[in-house]
Formats: C-alpha cells, sequence, structure tokens
C-alpha cells in the first residue's frame, strides 16, 4: 500500500489522505417523482442515491492495484462509500471479506452506545473473526469508549447518520446537526446528505473476542 509500512493494515473503510469530498456548489434543488422538493446535485446519477432515495455525499477515492485504497491512513475519518458498502453487503470493515458465519455476524459496539438504549444501532460495519482484535484496536471510537463483542443474527437496515439541508434565500443551506440515526421514512431525509449507513442489532449473544476462532 503506497504510502503505509506493508506490516501496518489499515481498515479498507478508513478514509485516506488525497481523497476529498465533492464541493458544496455540486448540491441543488431538484424534485422527486412525487414533484416535493429535495437535495439533489447538478449532474446526478442514480447510484448518488440509495434504494430508500436518500442522497448520498460523494468522495473522491484513492484506489491501488487490487482495487484497495492506497496512501496515508486518516486514522478519525471514514469513507462514506466503503462505509456504505461494507454495511450494506456486510463485509468486514477490515479487508471488506465476507462477514457472515455460521453463528452470525460480528459487530463492534461501544460500550457506551451499546448502554444506551434496546436494540443497539450501530453505523460500525461489521468484522471477519480475522480481523476483530485488529478493528477493536484501530478504531478511534472504541478505544476511546471501549468495545462490546456482538454476534447478531438479525440486523436489518434502520436509516443514516449526515447532514441536514434546507433551501433558503441564499439557496442550499446546511444546517447543524447531532449525528444521530435518522430513520428511513423519515420526511426529513428529502434534505439530507447521508454519510454512514445505520444498522439496528436485533437478536444477538455479546461474546468474547479470545473466544472466537477464525476459520482456517
Amino acid at each position: 500500500m503506497k504510502g503505509v509500512p506493508s506490516n501496518v493494515r489499515v481498515p479498507y473503510i478508513t478514509a485516506r489522505q488525497g481523497e476529498e469530498e465533492d464541493s458544496f456548489l455540486s448540491l441543488r434543488a431538484s424534485f422527486g417523482e412525487d414533484g416535493k422538493s429535495r437535495l439533489g446535485y447538478w449532474d446526478e446519477v442514480p447510484g448518488d442515491r440509495d434504494l430508500h432515495g436518500v442522497l448520498w455525499g460523494r468522495c473522491s477515492q484513492s484506489i491501488g492495484p487490487g482495487r484497495l485504497p492506497e496512501g496515508l491512513p486518516r486514522w478519525k475519518m471514514i469513507h462514506p462509500a466503503r462505509q456504505r458498502e461494507t454495511m450494506a453487503m456486510l463485509r468486514c470493515q477490515v479487508c471488506v471479506g465476507p462477514a457472515k458465519t455460521d453463528a452470525g455476524t460480528l459487530f463492534l459496539e461501544t460500550a457506551t452506545g451499546y448502554r444506551s438504549g434496546w436494540p443497539p444501532r450501530t453505523a460500525q460495519p461489521p468484522v471477519c473473526l480475522e480481523h476483530a482484535h485488529l478493528a477493536a484496536e484501530r478504531c478511534p471510537h472504541l478505544v476511546r469508549n471501549g468495545h462490546v463483542a456482538l454476534m447478531v443474527r438479525k440486523s436489518p437496515l434502520y436509516g443514516v447518520i449526515g447532514t441536514p439541508y434546507m433551501y433558503g434565500l441564499d439557496g442550499v443551506q446546511a444546517l447543524a446537526g447531532d449525528d444521530a440515526p435518522v430513520p428511513y421514512g423519515d420526511p426529513g431525509l428529502w434534505w439530507f446528505l447521508a454519510s454512514q449507513l445505520v444498522r439496528e442489532l436485533r437478536d444477538y449473544t455479546v461474546v468474547n473476542l479470545d473466544d472466537l476462532v477464525p476459520a482456517a
């Protein structure tokens, strides 16, 4: 990986230096099929929205050999497209390999987030058994708040995290957000730019990472 020592594994979802968000000027007011106003791009393409019609923030990607990200990691930043990919497809956030096992799918939640309510909701994509410890050690949120490992059997999509917008006298304007997940179906999502996909974790068992054995 360019710019990273060969012995350092950088999680797939970690943003890299040189990856840049699209300009604010690319946003505009548009209209949906129902005639209602919504946030859009001047040059919008179908892939800019998810299956629920929510607009996603654009960000360039530094992709090298093997179709993997390259460049110096921005450890505290998550790439929105790679987060969306791994969360939607239940892929490991570290290696982008399949995360599902016969027992379920392994998610790492912050200890504070796990205690805050039922059922827990997370924007942290799952991990495979091989890279579970590495994810717990590299994710700033998990390091700062501690982690709880959950083997999950049901994890339906819940909604998104991002930035709310409005259209005012000066055109499209970003509003202050609180990083709280907004559920799919909320009318506010028509004027919302998503950056992270959220799942609701149901039917799970709390596990100890040291007890999990990766497949041979």
